[in-house]
């Protein structure tokens, strides 16, 4: 199984990704900036210029200018050992088209709380006034993974599946001490072991195609989103969870409860009540699938997303006093 899980995890495989872009931080950064201003141009003149400018005032929410005391520019983040190659690569995909003198406030990591000036994030609190997390698209390599479904939704198991780690996560394993050895789930643990939870929890690791055999999939929020959420709303079955906290570049705050998934409460008591229901009307399913498929498809035009991801910044650099 294991063998076979490299080989066919239906994840992103990370060596093209590493080849491409660390390619691109060897090219002269004149090549992407001479080119920024017909970039930007789009976001009047394209047919989706609407579109284009409600998402990037969705990521980036500043709306007044002010001056910002920031400590690093865009020319330290190659110095900075805090950043992992994830991080430093798909930022510098975007700062390598502005001047490197620019400034800002970056926060790599699982951002869960709201900063005190504007900073650019991967993941921020839906609620609340979260105007100083920036939302870039970080980590993609990782949590944009879009993998081509075969099978019909009533071809599949009347069952819900979850493979996640669980370890420092007290909201996963309260699921599994209330769900483990429910007939209706097949639920494993597939970090570290430690004497904390039971060994029976233990699994090997599952493709993503493993879980598509199943009607259901869980999206639990691990350290800020359920990284799993993309995929399964591109398949054929259905994300169940209780409604997000956290949010990154896949807007889950705009997600709807069912329309888009399959809402449970937040101490998940009535999760066999939705599985059931949900069985047993297969056409508001189908909907619900059909409404996921179709939000996920916003994301799938490389272009435009690298359009929107430069405006982002370019709205930062403005809201802070640094650029007209």
């Amino acid at each position: 199984m294991d063998l076979k899980y490299i080989f066919f995890s239906g994840k992103n495989p990370k060596l093209p990704y590493y080849i491409s872009n660390y390619t691109k931080v060897f090219l002269p950064k004149l090549f992407f900036q001479i080119r920024l201003k017909a970039k930007l141009k789009a976001l009047s003149s394209g047919e989706d210029s609407e579109y284009i400018r409600s998402r990037v005032n969705y990521y980036n929410k500043l709306s007044q200018k002010r001056t910002c005391s920031f400590s690093s520019a865009f020319k330290d983040l190659k110095k900075s050992e805090k950043v992992k190659s994830v991080y430093f690569l798909d930022a510098y995909n975007v700062i390598s088209w502005f001047r490197r003198d620019y400034k800002w406030n970056f926060l790599p990591g699982d951002i869960t709380y709201i900063p005190e000036i504007p900073s650019i994030v991967k993941s921020r609190p839906i609620h609340g006034n979260n105007e100083n997390s920036v939302i870039l698209k970080l980590v993609k390599v990782r949590h944009f993974i879009f993998v081509k479904d075969k099978l019909k939704f009533n071809e599949k198991d009347n069952k819900l599946i979850f493979r996640g780690k669980i370890e420092n996560k007290p909201h996963r394993i309260d699921f599994l001490e209330k769900y483990f050895g429910n007939p209706m789930c097949d639920l494993g643990n597939v970090g570290r072991w430690n004497k904390k939870t039971p060994e029976a929890w233990q699994v090997e690791k599952n493709t993503i195609h493993y879980h598509f055999k199943f009607k259901f999939i869980l999206a639990l929020e691990g350290n800020d989103v359920a990284s799993n959420l993309k995929w399964i709303m591109f398949s054929n079955s259905i994300a169940v969870m209780p409604e997000p906290k956290y949010e990154t570049w896949f807007m889950e705050g705009k997600l709807i409860p069912g329309y888009h998934y399959i809402k449970i409460k937040d101490d998940y008591s009535d999760l066999e009540e939705r599985l059931k229901y949900y069985i047993e009307h297969e056409e508001e399913a189908l909907k619900i699938i059909k409404n996921a498929n179709q939000y996920v498809s916003q994301f799938l035009d490389e272009e435009r997303e690298q359009l929107i991801s430069l405006a982002v910044m370019d709205k930062y650099l403005r809201m802070t006093s640094q650029k007209d």
